[in-house]
């Protein structure tokens, strides 16, 4: 890519797009396509069409998507998997007919059989059954990896396909429903250190930038612990003379789903996107092909298969659900308990990457998961 080459950024208000956006303004890039979702909906057929006709982006990077932590994902099932079909197929499509010259297409590792074989590699795809919480969701980017495989095979796009692993990072997604499950704690646990420090001043700060249900920090005490408390920040009343500090941590109890067991492996979001666009700069399809790098022909070698191209991003480095939320409990310098509801669903017990691929490619994360939740947390008190 050239500084000036036209770029078209789907997505570019969410973590993914806007560590993209900033990477790429970062390295000089001056020409940056966006559009918010009022302005373009990407699920309209008509609308994309028009979109790339009258703007002919020379390269193309496919951010966008519905997204959502276990609970949106098993809760909102028709959503995820139409709304991330209609896009993903609007934009892939449209780029091939306008002659978009790359285009990269970001999915997730829950693209991986549920029992999927650790670390994950790319050849393991389709090879089992899927998670059943997060299932529409994976297909529909299967689906999206499996669109740019065969229009390159067919057309001769030059389409790459990328599985970063857990994001998090600045912007991400902190409503309590929607959140995956490192903002979600971190959110909790901060609320919940102002809870065993009494320090309603700082509930209602957080309510008023992101409500919950539509409480915010408006609402009596009492309205404000009663949501709190449906979404795993326990708070206990007092009667009569009110507890000393130290006794009033014990007070306060943050749920967390599952036994906290599940191994999880998370990525720093700027990491992930100085990946995407090191991708965008270096590499092409043919340079991820099976084989020796060349795509074969089609006609002579009509036996030959071309499959799993895509390209896993992640650190190889996993940590349990439940070591994670003591190192934001440390973090955040909460002082009160964590509790394991196993009635709730673990999902997938492990998930890791093996991201050998990319490190063959030439590009490796840099940023430990210690640091990063120092970082995001910062981030999350400023904004």
């Amino acid at each position: 890519m050239n500084k000036n080459s036209k770029i078209y950024l789907a997505g570019h208000r969410g973590l993914v797009g806007t560590a993209i956006k900033n990477n790429l303004e970062s390295k000089g890039y001056t020409n940056i396509i966006t559009r918010t979702h009022k302005e373009l909906g990407l699920t309209n057929q008509q609308a994309v069409a028009e979109f790339f006709a009258k703007e002919k982006p020379d390269y193309v990077i496919l951010a966008a998507a519905r997204v959502g932590g276990i609970v949106a994902n098993n809760t909102y099932r028709g959503e995820f998997i139409y709304d991330n079909l209609m896009i993903q197929n609007n934009v892939i499509h449209q780029s091939y007919i306008n002659g978009v010259k790359k285009l990269l297409f970001l999915g997730s590792t829950c693209i991986y059989p549920k029992n999927c074989p650790q670390p994950m590699k790319e050849e393991y795809l389709l090879t089992s059954e899927l998670e059943y919480t997060n299932e529409p969701y994976a297909i529909a980017k299967i689906a999206g990896i499996k669109m740019c495989e065969s229009y390159n095979i067919q057309y001769g796009t030059n389409f790459i396909a990328v599985q970063p692993t857990n994001l998090y990072g600045p912007h991400d997604n902190f409503d309590l429903e929607k959140s995956h499950v490192l903002p979600a704690l971190l959110r909790k646990i901060h609320l919940g250190k102002a809870l065993e420090n009494k320090d309603w001043e700082t509930i209602r700060k957080d309510l008023n930038k992101l409500p919950i249900e539509g409480v915010n920090g408006a609402n009596s005490e009492e309205e404000i612990i009663n949501i709190l408390l449906k979404y795993g920040i326990n708070f206990s009343p007092f009667q009569g003379e009110m507890l000393k500090a130290e006794e009033l941590k014990f007070k306060i109890s943050i749920e967390v789903w599952g036994s906290g067991k599940p191994m999880r492996e998370f990525l720093w979001s700027e990491d992930m996107a100085d990946a995407c666009v090191y991708l965008m700069e270096h590499v092409d399809f043919e340079d991820v092909v099976s084989g020796e790098g060349v795509i074969p022909s089609i006609v002579e070698e009509s036996q030959q298969q071309i499959q799993n191209t895509h390209i896993n991003i992640g650190t190889g480095k996993e940590i349990s659900v439940k070591q994670l939320a003591e190192t934001i409990k440390n973090t955040i310098g909460y002082q009160g308990n964590l509790y394991f509801n196993t009635s709730k669903p673990d999902g997938t017990m492990r998930k890791l990457t093996d991201s050998s691929k990319l490190e063959k490619l030439g590009w490796k994360y840099t940023v430990e998961l210690e640091e990063g939740i120092k970082r995001m947390y910062e981030w999350y008190l400023d904004k």
